[in-house]
């Protein structure tokens, strides 16, 4: 797999949001709504955000840093979010398009305004921001710039619904799978880069596309990486719902299954679309019979074992 730089005029860009940020000081709020304001969008077609932009500015990836093993997560076991001291860094992995002097000024920005909130202080200005608008949500609490972002809140509490849960606020609905659908869209990324580095240290190679994420192996055999989060039937028993994707057709489906609490992954399915046929989904319960139960592993073990690479001694 071989990282370059994307397109000039998205380079150009994020060196721009990058000197807007740290030369002119302007807020993410602010170079968001200048960009929608010149008609710009994202990679993805869409409007400018604060919580955009800030990623932008601190992703180690513009300055050519790889990173890995940011969370882990065992089986049957909670997700943790892992200290800098247990990532996985490789530096100068790729060509850097942001000078590095220039992502630490912005390092050094964002930090000091975060340490200016103690836990107690966060929760005051949640109180107050309750009292002035009588309801919570990511979308007010970022309006405000003399507030943490909710991605802070969410940071330091855990999440936004135990913030609120703090400052003795619960929503009209239950909002909790907003929450479980985002975390399973940060934990997507972190298990693809995994899994590749997994098989990269097998002795494999591998190709990520980089709009569909879809791997391919050895030149051999393209995989889909899924996570499947968990829902309960009004009796209290757990489903599963796989998308296979019919237009990529990949030869192989890993589905990583998330457990009871859609927290840390219970098992795997390895799904091979030469036996599912046309469907576009496989729906699981608990218990499913053999005809699907025989691709369920603990692990991904056997999967990395169809990527592995062996020396083998030409014959005399």
């Amino acid at each position: 797999m071989v990282l370059t730089p994307g397109p000039v005029e998205e380079i150009d860009l994020v060196q721009r949001i990058y000197r807007m940020f740290v030369l002119n000081r302007r807020s993410e709020r602010e170079i968001a709504a200048l960009l929608n304001g010149e008609g710009q969008v994202t990679d993805l077609g869409r409007p400018w955000t604060r919580g955009v932009v800030h990623q932008i500015l601190t992703n180690e990836k513009y300055i050519g840093n790889n990173v890995y093993n940011r969370v882990s997560f065992k089986l049957k076991k909670k997700r943790v979010a892992n200290t800098p001291d247990m990532w996985v860094q490789a530096d100068g992995a790729f060509e850097g398009i942001v000078d590095p002097d220039f992502f630490a000024a912005a390092q050094r920005i964002i930090a000091e305004r975060c340490r200016r909130y103690t836990d107690a202080e966060m929760l005051e200005r949640l109180t107050e921001l309750l009292e002035r608008r009588g309801c919570l949500s990511g979308l007010i609490i970022d309006e405000l710039e003399d507030m943490p972002s909710s991605s802070t809140y969410r940071q330091r509490f855990g999440s936004l619904m135990r913030a609120y849960e703090l400052v003795g606020w619960s929503p009209s609905r239950d909002y909790r799978y907003l929450e479980t659908n985002r975390f399973l869209r940060t934990l997507h990324p972190e298990v693809v880069s995994g899994t590749v580095a997994q098989i990269e240290r097998l002795g494999g190679a591998v190709r990520v596309d980089p709009v569909t994420d879809l791997l391919t192996i050895n030149e051999e055999f393209t995989a889909s990486l899924a996570i499947v989060r968990s829902t309960r039937t009004a009796s209290g028993d757990l489903r599963w719902k796989i998308r296979l994707d019919a237009g990529l057709k990949p030869d192989i489906t890993v589905a990583a299954r998330m457990d009871g609490a859609n927290a840390s992954v219970r098992d795997y399915y390895l799904l091979p679309w030469i036996d599912l046929g046309p469907q576009d989904r496989v729906r699981l319960a608990e218990t499913n019979g053999v005809s699907l139960d025989a691709y369920r592993f603990d692990d991904l073990d056997r999967f990395f074992e169809l990527t592995g690479r062996a020396t083998l001694r030409s014959a005399a």
